[in-house]
């Protein structure tokens, strides 16, 4: 039986704390667009950090099918209301289509954002060992927009979250973007990063924090960007194994329930895009995807019905807690203001 509600049934039937909470507050999470379809095309990864939800990692080679990645243009190419493609994985660059799916997406006139980890432009592929130092300049060709993250602004912590050496080759990348005038156009070319606690608790206000990143990232290595998305750990899959192991998991879910806000929730990513994974099956977002709660109604790419995708009931389970606690977390940072 399939252990999640959804937000707007009735209250007799709210079998979950997060389906109760918002049943309570008042809200009814219905989509309110279509304008994003973000796509896990492999799970292959360089890194294989603690905090990752997806699981990524050097050893994954679950990848989209030339197939699927063909059905998801010729989509963008009938749906002028899809205005963004937001390509992610593992690190999405890895994947032997990445170009070409770029290439072809813009030339369609639609955004393209890219999940980049930085440091897969320092490392060699680690599958076929082939050098991808040639990212910055494909990134600048091509005028996509990058989200990368970086967990901390100094060594020390963002190593301990993502493995020994990753700070230094993040450096060394954003400075690469900088140069190629990422972060330095007034938006032209866009470069948002992005922040993780490194540990059990909520990120603190994304203004302060963007502001001190700036500041430092400057002041220490001549490094700007555009924005700093505050994300919240999802307590789900690998970061949830690690809470468990550490005895600290019933404590970070209630410290997430406790933050619960009504007014973060209302701006979820879930409501505005639809999340494919690389084998063509269709989620609400990134994190329903990996638990594998797919869509009833439109399941696959193959089934694709805008109208039906707008109609859906979104569903939902005790993870969400970790999207809308204190000012709220989505791909595109803080969803309210705290």
């Amino acid at each position: 039986m399939e252990n999640s509600t959804a937000a707007t049934i009735p209250e007799a039937k709210v079998s979950t704390a997060f389906a109760n909470r918002v049943f309570h507050s008042g809200q009814d999470l219905k989509p309110t667009a279509l304008d994003t379809l973000q796509i896990n095309i492999t799970k292959l990864c360089n890194q294989a950090c603690v905090h990752c939800h997806v699981d990524s990692s050097p050893r994954r080679r679950e990848a989209m099918s030339d197939e699927t990645l063909d059905r998801i243009l010729a989509i963008l190419k009938a749906d002028d209301q899809i205005k963004t493609l937001d390509i992610t994985g593992g690190a999405p660059e890895l994947h032997a289509r990445f170009k070409d799916v770029v290439k072809e997406a813009r030339a369609l006139g639609k955004t393209v954002m890219i999940r980049h980890n930085l440091t897969v432009a320092q490392d060699p592929h680690p599958v076929t060992k082939e050098s991808m130092h040639d990212l910055p300049d494909f990134f600048a060709e091509y005028g996509v927009e990058i989200v990368s993250s970086l967990p901390y602004y100094q060594e020390f912590f963002t190593d301990k979250q993502r493995g020994s050496g990753v700070f230094k080759k993040s450096i060394t990348t954003l400075q690469q973007l900088n140069e190629r005038g990422f972060g330095t156009s007034g938006g032209e070319r866009v470069l948002n990063l992005v922040y993780n606690p490194v540990g059990a608790f909520l990120p603190p206000n994304q203004e302060d924090l963007e502001k001190t990143y700036k500041k430092h990232l400057k002041e220490n290595f001549g490094i700007s960007f555009d924005q700093l998305f505050a994300l919240t750990n999802m307590p789900i899959h690998r970061f949830k194994v690690q809470l468990k192991r550490l005895g600290t998991y019933e404590e970070y879910m209630e410290t997430l329930s406790g933050a619960f806000n009504p007014a973060a929730a209302k701006g979820i990513m879930c409501r505005n895009l639809v999340s494919v994974a690389y084998d063509g099956t269709l989620y609400d977002c990134d994190f329903n995807q990996v638990l594998g709660m797919k869509l009833r109604d439109v399941p696959d790419l193959q089934s694709w019905n805008r109208e039906k995708l707008l109609k859906r009931t979104i569903k939902t389970d005790d993870h969400c807690f970790g999207c809308t606690a204190g000012a709220g977390s989505s791909c595109g940072g803080n969803t309210a203001d705290e």
